[in-house]
Formats: structure tokens, sequence, C-alpha cells
């Protein structure tokens, strides 16, 4: 079922109005003006993913706690990787069980190809198996002057936004069996580029062809690989990554003149993860609000 049946875009689920901020890397939702829309009163699900398991990094906040709520509401198990967010994290998994599932969640640094093992391995056997695979969790850092882009940051962002991406797939492939589903987190700038997020966006890029070379390793065995690439997204990673004057613009580049909420962005995610999306795999869906020229 998803969200309310069709409510005014302009508005989506509450217009944000965020304001100027700043919050400490790597952002609590609780700092946030306003605190953003995950779904919890709003998502309704139909049982579109009804006793499968699902591992969801970056599932602490943003998107990947939507997907979370989302994916629960729809029946699925629902184990989720975090950096250090405890508070957050605990929040995400009091949702999923009030959605009647079982929840696990895992903290540590995805920048550590053993840390991506152990988090699948964790997943699997928590539920005996493991049947969706969503690679969310990223990293970015504003940056005007491209020369001070230093190798440190350089190695952080695609350790994280990247590498762990193609290490937790090589993981998960272990123990994904036929109609098994990969869904990565790309973004609008992986499409269109970013003059003050240039690693960030090369990263998004590399998520978006990683998607389509592993969906033509993995189609012979029947498992599917797509990657949703949103718009601006009102989660912790703008207000703790960005100035306080892109925080407040951010989203006026839509049509819509705002950020989606996560909760606007899930739906996307219960749609690759369900048979309604049987025949996509490689494919890039983008929710991004019609971004325009920058």
């Amino acid at each position: 079922m998803g969200l309310e049946v069709n409510p005014n875009p302009l508005q989506g689920l509450g217009k944000v109005n965020q304001e100027k901020q700043s919050i400490p890397w790597p952002g609590q939702e609780k700092e946030m003006k306003p605190r953003p829309d995950h779904g919890e009163t709003s998502y309704r699900g139909s049982g579109k993913l009804a006793g499968m398991k699902a591992l969801v990094t970056g599932g602490d906040s943003g998107i990947g706690k939507a997907v979370a709520i989302a994916f629960a509401r729809e029946g699925a198990d629902v184990s989720i990787a975090y950096l250090n967010e405890h508070e957050d994290a605990q929040d995400t998994v009091q949702w999923v069980e009030k959605a009647g599932r079982q929840a696990l969640a895992i903290p540590g640094d995805l920048q550590d190809v053993e840390h991506c093992r152990t988090v699948v391995r964790q997943a699997f056997e928590k539920f005996g198996r493991l049947d969706i695979l969503v690679n969310n969790a990223a990293y970015q850092h504003e940056l005007k002057d491209f020369s001070r882009l230093t190798p440190e940051e350089l190695e952080k962002t695609f350790r994280t936004n990247i590498f762990a991406y193609i290490w937790l797939a090589q993981a998960a492939l272990e123990h994904l069996k036929q109609g098994g589903i990969i869904i990565n987190t790309g973004s609008v700038t992986g499409l269109e580029g970013h003059p003050t997020l240039l690693d960030y966006s090369a990263t998004k890029g590399a998520i978006h062809t990683f998607t389509k070379s592993l969906a033509g390793v993995v189609a012979s065995r029947g498992i599917r690989v797509n990657c949703v690439a949103p718009g601006p997204v009102w989660t912790p990673l703008v207000p703790a990554t960005t100035s306080p004057e892109h925080v407040e613009k951010s989203g006026q580049s839509t049509l819509w003149k705002r950020p989606a909420q996560p909760a606007e962005i899930a739906p996307s995610f219960v749609f690759l993860a369900s048979s309604d999306s049987l025949f996509y795999t490689g494919e890039i869906l983008a929710p991004t609000g019609s971004v325009l020229a920058r």
C-alpha cells in the first residue's frame, strides 16, 4: 500500500522548511530541525516481502531507516549495519519490532573488509538465510576547492561508498539463492555530477556501473541487482557534511523546490525488492524530483 494516497507533491509528507544548521559527523536525527520522516506514521505495508530476510546498511537513519521500516511493514525481518549512532539504530530496531518483525543491529566501520564480511555473516546467522542486501551506507564531505581534496578523504569516500558495496555483495552472494536481490543506493550526483561533492559523485557513478555490471554476472543464478539514485533527501548526512547555507537551500534545485523525505524514497526500494519488479535488473531507478541544471 505504501504512503498516503495522492498527497500534494509540493508539500510531500510535510514540507521540510529546513533552517540553516550544522551538526557533528556522522549526524543524529534528533539534532535535525525539523526531524526527518521515515514513514513511522505514514507507511502502510501490504505483505509484499512476507517472510523475507533483509540486510540494510546505514539503517540507523535517513534512507536506510525508512527502508528498514518499510521492509518490516511489508513482512521482512531486518538486520541493519551502522557506524556508531547507537540511539538512532535502536530506534530503528524498535520500529521494526513494532511491525511484528525481528531486528538485528550491527555496529562498526564498513571501510574494513573483514567487518563487511562479519556483518553479512551475523545477519545470515541471525535469520538462517539472506534474501535481500541493501547497500546504502555512505560518506560525503563538501569541498569548494578541489585542490584541497586529500588522499585520506578520497580514500575514506571510496572505501565507504564503493569498496564496501563490493565487499558486502561478495559476502552476500555466498548466501543469496535464486530470487535473491541486491539493491544499491546511488545518487543524482552520479548521473549529473556535483561541483562541491566531486569524490562522492564519482563513487555514486561507480555504484551505478557496478550495479549494471554485477547484474550481468549473477543473472544466470536468478539474482537481481538494481540501484535507486535519489535526488536531494533530508537526512543527517546533509547538515553533518555541508555548509549551513547549503542545508537551507537543499532541494531547491528540484521541481518541487524541496528535498525528499526518506519515507518518499523507501517505496522505490520496496518495489525493487518485491516480485513487482521481477523483470528489472541492472536498472537505475531515479526518484530525483527532476533536479534542474545547477
